[in-house]
């Protein structure tokens, strides 16, 4: 799965054009590698998200192509 579509999925992100800037201003590491939106994403990789200040690091941990919002929280883990 692309990786703004999963931000946009597991609701770490509101919506799929802030993911899309947030990648392409450098913001989002996958693995330690700075990631572009197009970049897949599989279980198993670490997701680090700069917010201002705030960095949040998050593991996947399942792929889903939609998800509710209780179900949100089960696709990744905070590190």
């Amino acid at each position: 799965m692309r990786l703004d579509k999963f931000l946009k999925v597991s609701r770490l992100i509101k919506r799929r054009t802030v993911a899309n800037e947030a990648c392409d201003a450098g913001r989002v590491l996958v693995n330690g590698a700075t990631a572009k939106a197009s970049t897949k994403v599989k279980p198993g990789d670490v997701i680090e998200i700069q917010f201002g200040t705030k960095a949040v690091k998050v593991e996947v941990l399942d792929i889903k192509d939609t998800s509710k919002k209780e179900e949100a929280k089960d696709l990744f883990k905070y590190l």
